[in-house]
């Protein structure tokens, strides 16, 4: 079937004066407009192609791809906000709308918004939302601590940032966690730090318990390399200047320069840390 909001592989059926009429193996065919015919295509081949609905209502095929897709969360652009609601900026020539209804705040033109683009099973549009909890469950998980996960950045509370996890549940990343620079939006692998018997996720965005010495490690010497064998900081430093310059905690950042140490690529001196020659 021709899937909305999704890509679809589809049969080149036949060339008219509008397009390329496709289709799939149900007998259903949409249209393909000239501007997004390929310069080269052969009848009875196969084209990838977006599917949604044009400013008529009607099914419509592009070669376009859009920054989001049904059933997914992206930051998008509000590029105009009238009485129908506010309408993002997606990628292609009709923007996608998200009603009043579905705004967990009143939208602002020119503002970006973390939102889940879905299929109306009403209307059979393809619309957005802003309340993107409602997407999201946490009831079952099929994930255990260490687990590598994808995230989306949603929100900022006291507690720290939430968070999108594989694109279906929940999570939590503690402010005194973060040790980089990260805003709404922002997609970035994670893993799983705690389960907790509600379900809610704890998430950490370095690897845990033994897994991160090896990549504290390395970054620590790669920078170490980069500043020419040397720099000013060692276990006794001062944890801020340790986050600023290698985006990690103080404890991190002693299990990797004991690994080092270990390695016997570096010395710990009273002034810092130094390479150790490779002679």
């Amino acid at each position: 079937m021709i899937e909305l909001g999704k890509l679809n592989s589809l049969e080149i059926l036949r060339t008219t004066s509008v397009g390329l009429f496709l289709g799939d193996e149900e007998g259903n065919d949409v249209l393909l407009p000239n501007k997004y015919v390929p310069e080269s295509y052969e009848i009875g081949g196969k084209i990838s192609v977006f599917c949604y609905l044009d400013y008529e209502e009607r099914p419509i095929a592009t070669t376009l791809e859009p920054y989001i897709m049904a059933n997914e969360f992206q930051l998008l652009q509000v590029v105009e906000v009238n009485e129908f609601g506010a309408f993002m900026q997606w990628g292609l020539e009709k923007h996608l709308l998200v009603p009043f209804r579905e705004q967990r705040e009143k939208m602002q033109e020119g503002q970006w918004y973390v939102v889940h683009c879905y299929l109306d099973e009403r209307s059979n549009r393809l619309v957005g939302s802003n309340k993107i909890d409602r997407f999201l469950s946490n009831d079952n998980i099929d994930l255990r601590v260490w687990d590598k996960v994808q995230l989306v950045v949603t929100r900022q509370t006291d507690l720290g940032w939430e968070v999108i996890v594989n694109n279906k549940h929940k999570g939590l990343v503690y402010s005194n966690e973060v040790f980089k620079k990260i805003s709404i939006g922002d997609t970035m692998p994670g893993c799983i730090k705690t389960i907790r018997k509600d379900n809610k996720l704890d998430i950490s965005l370095q690897p845990l318990g033994a897994r991160v010495l090896e990549p504290a490690a390395n970054k620590i010497f790669e920078i170490l390399e980069q500043k020419g064998g040397y720099i000013p900081l060692h276990d006794k430093s001062d944890p801020e200047e340790i986050k600023v310059m290698f985006q990690m905690s103080k404890k991190t950042f002693k299990k990797g320069i004991g690994t080092l140490y270990k390695e016997r690529k570096i010395t710990i001196e009273s002034d810092g840390i130094h390479a150790k020659s490779k002679n």
